[in-house]
């Protein structure tokens, strides 16, 4: 399984951006997919998980109420709506797949991240 993010950039405070991984993963499959950022210096925090298959969604509480989490099976990609942002949201962000909710420890497949820059 591949995982390619893409969608990352530079935004304003309180503009908007969507990452989106491509996933190369069997619809059938089900996984707990996630997206989880990093500020070098810090330690990894989950914003976001989603169980493949179904409709139960997670989110961080710096996030909750800006974030969405979705997966689109036919396309096999799993995207992050990310709304209002803050500078605190600059992050590297990674998808990862096969881990269970907002512990990026628990993780066994990373994507190569995309940088979100907020100012």
């Amino acid at each position: 399984v591949q995982l390619v993010e893409s969608g990352g950039g530079s935004v304003q405070t309180g503009g908007s951006l969507r990452l989106s991984c491509a996933t190369s993963l069997n619809p059938d499959s089900r996984y707990c997919l996630g997206w989880i950022r990093q500020v070098p210096g810090k330690e990894r925090e989950g914003v976001a998980a989603i169980i493949s298959g179904a409709t139960s969604t997670y989110y961080s509480n710096s996030v909750k109420g800006r974030f969405i989490i979705s997966q689109d099976t036919a396309k096999s990609t799993l995207d992050l709506q990310m709304n209002s942002l803050k500078p605190e949201d600059s992050a590297t962000y990674y998808c990862a797949i096969d881990g269970w909710g907002l512990g990026p420890e628990t993780y066994k497949i990373w994507g190569q991240g995309t940088q979100v820059t907020v100012s």
